[in-house]
């Protein structure tokens, strides 16, 4: 079944690739193709490299023999709002990675395999250093729900948090977040956990740590978006992961790469207390049904932020 449905894959971007060579920037030699991505933070460089690494396999495992595929930055940093914005009304950008919502499916074209196999849902605190103690002395939502959470104004996850009762602080400067944390603005800043420890090592003046006791959970796909209309570089992405789905080549990356499986055994997500939440802007057609696109912790000591909230992993 896994070969016939990767000869069903390539079959499809044969006929493609004539198309998809259009939507980047071309060459005549070799049918050279350059799709472009934002421009990272030094603070995401690691993050981004795993989505720079994992869409750049996903572009080979669809090509043709003869043909070069470059993924290459843009030549300025976007803000997230920003770079949306320019994924559908400009010519600069190919493809973004970001999590997904229904405004956002809306506004570009998801292709719909969870990059992170809903790692992003799973989110731990950066916190100041001599703040431990009041955080171990959380054991109900509730308690969480008297602290100020930050994030980016632009993040779906800010919703998330407003929407179950949690107040936030956004900005839309990313950077700003950290000194925001360190001078006392607000109380923790959650983060995935691909994220929190990376960017503890890059902030190490500021006396922050990881906390160690408590996680959020929440359905939370992060998904590669092209503009509205790509549909042929839509499906020649969708065919490469399909692809390192069946070859093994994706688990590789993730169960590797430093800030994904890497991170997991660092944060031991079993040893912690998990307060479930809704994400009330969760598509419809984020697909909760194909269990390898998803993590499944167990999570035995897990309380729900919200009557009503469910987990999907």
């Amino acid at each position: 079944m896994t070969q016939l449905r990767t000869l069903f894959w390539r079959l499809i971007l044969i006929s493609l690739l004539p198309f998809t060579a259009a939507q980047g920037e071309s060459t005549d030699d070799a049918r050279a193709l350059v799709v472009t991505i934002p421009q990272q933070l030094h603070s995401n460089s690691a993050q981004s490299n795993y989505f720079h690494t994992l869409l750049q396999d996903a572009l080979n495992h669809s090509k043709s023999d003869s043909e070069e595929i470059r993924v290459q930055q843009i030549d300025r940093y976007l803000s997230q709002g920003r770079m949306l914005r320019e994924l559908n009304t400009g010519n600069s950008l190919d493809v973004v990675w970001t999590m997904t919502s229904v405004e956002r499916e809306q506004n570009m074209l998801p292709i719909r395999i969870p990059l992170l196999k809903g790692l992003l849902g799973h989110r731990v605190f950066l916190i100041r250093a001599d703040r431990q103690a009041t955080f171990s002395n959380i054991h109900h939502p509730d308690q969480l729900r008297q602290l100020m959470a930050g994030q980016g104004s632009h993040w779906p996850d800010t919703g998330v948090l407003q929407a179950n009762g949690f107040p936030v602080m956004g900005t839309t400067k990313f950077e700003q977040l950290f000194t925001m944390l360190k001078n006392g603005r607000f109380d923790y800043f959650p983060r995935g956990l691909n994220e929190a420890w990376v960017e503890l090592a890059l902030h190490p003046h500021k006396q922050l740590a990881v906390e160690t006791t408590l996680m959020l959970s929440y359905p939370a796909p992060m998904y590669f978006f092209v503009r509205n209309g790509n549909t042929a570089m839509a499906a020649r992405i969708e065919s490469g992961l399909n692809a390192m789905i069946d070859d093994g080549c994706f688990d590789k990356l993730f169960n590797s790469h430093p800030t994904t499986g890497k991170a997991i055994e660092r944060a031991q997500p079993h040893t912690r207390r998990v307060f479930r939440l809704e994400n009330p802007a969760l598509p419809e057609k984020t697909p909760l049904d194909v269990p390898h696109y998803w993590l499944d912790f167990s999570h035995p000591t897990t309380t729900d932020g919200d009557p009503r909230a469910e987990t999907h992993h």
